[in-house]
């Protein structure tokens, strides 16, 4: 009797972890498990102040009329983030006692942490192409609980949005996802990393003119949150919230530590990065995304000729979206100049998945996982911590694009 009881809890635990029909039970255990090892860490690990304080004090300036973002600063510098990021915290700010009740500002962040394992797990589910016991993997970030609820990052708002939104669009939502993707990047310009990605498929799947009504879309529900900075100063808003010149300080980067601090703070080093990033995102375009469609000069030349119609050729699949907008992020990733430590929850979640669609052995596939959350682990970063972070990412890409071959 208890070697068939044992047998049958074995058989269990198997059908769990490779089983497809029992990916959801896995994922609530997964999602119930990071919620609980959530509140541990907040009971048992100290909070570090770096950015919640300036935030609220962008806020209180906010509070008391000030609409020019170029008068709204703080402790750790100006408001630089754009106007979702102001609402949000401004509610925060209400829930939390002006931000002084840090202790109930965790318990939000906590939920929010919770709230991105549950959509991680629904896009890896909703793709279909992942093994049950990868999901395992996602609640072993040291980096990224420390991100939500020791840090307090406003990472993490455009985070969820963000996620939020490759749901719908994995869905066919389409309409719903560009909502999401417009809140995401009104909490954060790095959400413009995905717009890539995000065009291929909406063009693929709707055709170009459904695409331009989409940017449009978006660019409104940017004006709309933005409204009281934009009608007090446009220009001064536009270059605080999106400026793509912004220098991040040397000392604090996470990437290209090996580069020498003169070369990684001049512009033609600024240049040299957006240049790979464009021949990166054109060879995925090239050999991989528009690849099944006969390339990507037959998805325009589809697109131009017929405008309202879909310009691709092959169905986009949940996976597909998944993979595609994942890509795009990381991708955009590799080449930022400078890499803060929040930034790792911008695709953390991401690694496991990404990981799995390249044809790399299991030892390798392992390896680059705990390779990129050493690397984001080590502080301050060092010329080796760096390397490995770069070599990873690159790999990871690398094994993307053969695999589409």
């Amino acid at each position: 009797m208890r070697a068939l009881s044992l047998s049958n809890i074995f058989q269990w635990i198997q059908q769990l972890l490779f089983d497809p029909k029992y990916f959801w039970l896995l994922s609530l255990a997964v999602v119930l498990g990071d919620a609980v090892l959530s509140e541990l860490i907040i009971r048992f690990v100290p909070y570090t102040e770096i950015d919640w304080e300036t935030y609220m004090i962008h806020i209180g300036l906010y509070r008391k009329g000030e609409r020019n973002y170029a008068n709204i600063t703080g402790p750790t510098g100006p408001l630089v983030y754009p106007a979702g990021h102001v609402h949000i915290h401004n509610a925060l700010y209400e829930l939390t006692s002006s931000g002084t009740n840090v202790g109930l500002a965790q318990q939000i962040y906590a939920l929010l942490y919770t709230a991105s394992v549950a959509l991680s797990c629904a896009i890896y589910g909703k793709a279909g192409s992942i093994p049950n016991w990868l999901l395992l993997v996602l609640p072993l970030s040291k980096r990224l609980h420390s991100i939500f609820t020791l840090r307090l990052f406003n990472d993490c708002w455009s985070l969820v949005f963000v996620q939020g939104a490759i749901l719908a669009f994995q869905s066919g939502m389409d309409d719903m996802g560009s909502l999401l993707y417009s809140a995401a990047l009104s909490v954060k310009m790095s959400a413009l990393l995905y717009l890539p990605g995000l065009l291929v498929i909406l063009v693929k799947r709707r055709g170009i003119l459904f695409t331009c009504r989409k940017l449009i879309t978006i660019l409104a529900i940017q004006t709309f949150v933005a409204y009281p900075f934009v009608k007090e100063d446009l220009w001064t808003y536009i270059n605080c919230a999106f400026d793509f010149g912004r220098v991040f300080l040397y000392k604090w980067t996470v990437n290209w530590r090996m580069v020498p601090e003169e070369i990684f703070l001049s512009q033609g080093w600024a240049k040299s990065l957006l240049i790979g990033h464009v021949t990166v995102l054109f060879c995925f375009g090239l050999f991989s995304w528009c690849k099944p469609d006969g390339g990507v000069f037959n998805i325009v030349e589809r697109a131009l000729r017929r405008p309202h119609r879909p310009a691709g050729l092959a169905p986009i699949t949940p996976d597909y979206v998944a993979t595609v907008l994942f890509t795009s992020n990381l991708i955009g990733i590799l080449f930022a100049r400078s890499l803060h430590y929040q930034f790792y929850s911008w695709y953390a979640q991401q690694v496991p998945f990404l990981v799995w669609k390249t044809k790399y052995p299991y030892i390798v596939r392992f390896c680059l996982i705990l390779a990129i959350e050493y690397a984001w682990n080590v502080f301050p970063s060092t010329v080796l911590s760096s390397s490995v972070l770069l070599g990873s990412n690159a790999t990871i890409l690398l094994g993307l694009l053969l695999n589409a071959q």
